[in-house]
């Protein structure tokens, strides 16, 4: 390993993995992913991206699906009449940022171990030890090192495979994005947002980072290869979505 791959190592890895062997959140979380495994064997999910796109998806439709929701999705739940099953965010800036609107939901949450000092988190949820330096992995137990694949999307399905959902299920994963730049880079959000399914969803000043599009394709296909090999499947069924790592699907062709 290159001496300054050596160094982001210890910053980013030995640094919160001392953490966690110290601090008893983290002990705890570990119990509390224990249970999760396996505990929706044999069932399908959604996992919901937070593209333009949901504005054109019947979300009604998954009222008594089980699902994931990530980073701000909760701007929707208003709208959508229901809060997603499960909720997690693995980016700091979105948990420095938002950790009050975090706190305040009342499901499960998965939150990076990274972001421990800006929320507080309920019983039966967990700070998991995700990860975005090298190497590359998909994490078939997730009480460990979960690598984040430059998309919170990507953790997602490692968390589902872990539960043991046989089918998970895309929607409102556009990857597309209209602001450019530098991939990971720090930027303040304008007037209007038009990345995301609302134009508040980063409102004016909010910072966040670009996406890193072919880095988390990358991680799609070990996510592919991974449920792939376990017999299971990940369908996309985003509306105009720009993805074409997973078989597409018809969202509306999903229910009876």
């Amino acid at each position: 390993m290159p001496l300054s791959n050596s160094y982001w190592w210890w910053i980013n890895r030995g640094t919160h993995q001392l953490a966690g062997l110290l601090r008893s959140q983290r002990r705890k979380s570990v119990r509390i992913l224990r249970s999760y495994r396996n505990l929706h064997a044999g069932e399908r999910c959604f996992i919901l991206g937070n593209g333009p796109s949901l504005r054109d998806t019947d979300l009604s439709l998954l009222r008594d699906e089980i699902t994931f929701g990530m980073n701000r999705i909760y701007l929707l739940f208003l709208e959508m009449g229901y809060q997603t099953t499960y909720y997690l965010a693995i980016n700091t800036l979105v948990v420095e940022q938002s950790g009050m609107d975090i706190e305040s939901l009342s499901m499960p949450k998965f939150i990076t171990w990274r972001a421990r000092n800006w929320v507080e988190l309920g019983e039966n949820s967990a700070f998991i030890d995700s990860d975005f330096t090298p190497p590359a992995s998909f994490a078939t137990d997730c009480t460990g090192r979960i690598f984040e694949g430059s998309t919170v999307t990507y953790v997602a399905m490692q968390l589902a495979f872990y539960m043991g959902f046989q089918k998970v299920i895309l929607v409102g994963v556009d990857h597309s994005f209209h602001t450019k730049g530098p991939p990971n880079a720090v930027v303040a959000a304008g007037e209007v947002d038009s990345d995301h399914f609302s134009p508040d969803y980063f409102s004016k000043g909010y910072r966040w980072q670009l996406p890193d599009l072919e880095a988390s394709e990358e991680a799609y296909k070990l996510a592919k290869i991974t449920f792939e090999k376990s017999g299971r499947q990940i369908l996309d069924a985003t509306i105009g979505g720009k993805l074409t790592i997973f078989p597409k699907v018809d969202y509306q062709g999903l229910f009876p």
